[in-house]
Formats: C-alpha cells, structure tokens, sequence
C-alpha cells in the first residue's frame, strides 16, 4: 500500500458553506479543474451519491475512474475508495472539515494513489501532493470568491 499524502488549509467560510460545496462529489467540475465531468451511479436512501463515475485529469494522469463515497463520518468527513479505473489501481482518501469557530474552516484533504504502471515513489508523492494542493486552492477561490 502506497504512503497518504495530506494537505491542509484554512478557507474564509463557515463549515457548512464548505461542507456544502465539498460534500457534493457531482458538482466537483464546476470549481475543480481535475475533475472533466462526473456521473452519479448510485445514491443512498438519504439521497447522497454513494458511487460516482469522473473523468479526470491530475498532472500527467488521465482516467476514468468510479469511486464510491462513504458518508459514515458526516457532516465533518467524508472519504472515497477506488471501485473501478482504467489506469489508476488505487485512489482512495477523503476530506475533514473543522470548525474554527471564527467563520473559518481548515480542510484537511488525504490522498493515496497508485498507477498500473511502475512510478517512483518520490513522482507518485509529488503528483499527489500538486493534485491535493490545486484542489484545495480551487476550493478556497470558488468559496471565498
């Protein structure tokens, strides 16, 4: 298993605004550059998607992949796992949101990938890390714009 990549930062929201945004995987390519399109496959009886099909493309890597969303620990985490890929053979992390108390919000995002192709690790640690911290960065302008 791949080591966990994992960023923080601290966005100019409150918690439910950034968990509104955040916790909505299908509206991820309308402020995720990452993220081409998604397609929800599959909901939970209470109405959240519980496996997505997304196109993405992160550095050099692009794929289709299905992830499946575990809701378990919300409204503050949320974290996802690999269903089905072409390319990748391992995504899974997820997101944690605090409250600071102050109309602020750190957003901690975990991120472990692995290729079907051989990569050296200090590449696989950097691509994840430049994807974690673009994603957190477009996070924190769609909310804070």
């Amino acid at each position: 298993m791949s080591d966990t990549s994992k960023i923080s930062i601290t966005i100019d929201a409150p918690v439910t605004e950034v968990a509104a945004l955040l916790f909505n995987p299908s509206g991820y390519p309308e402020w995720s550059s990452a993220i081409k399109s998604a397609e929800v496959l599959e909901k939970d009886g209470e109405g959240r998607a519980v496996k997505i099909e997304m196109s993405i493309k992160a550095g050099q890597v692009k794929d289709r992949v299905v992830l499946e969303y575990d809701w378990s620990k919300a409204p503050l985490s949320l974290t996802f796992s690999l269903d089905d890929a072409d390319l990748l053979t391992e995504m899974s992390g997820g997101y944690t949101l605090v409250d600071n108390g102050d109309d602020t919000t750190t957003v901690t995002y975990e991120l472990t990938v692995a290729l079907s192709m051989p990569i050296p690790a200090m590449m696989r640690t950097k691509a994840e890390r430049e994807t974690i911290d673009l994603a957190l960065k477009e996070l924190k302008a769609a909310l804070e714009n």
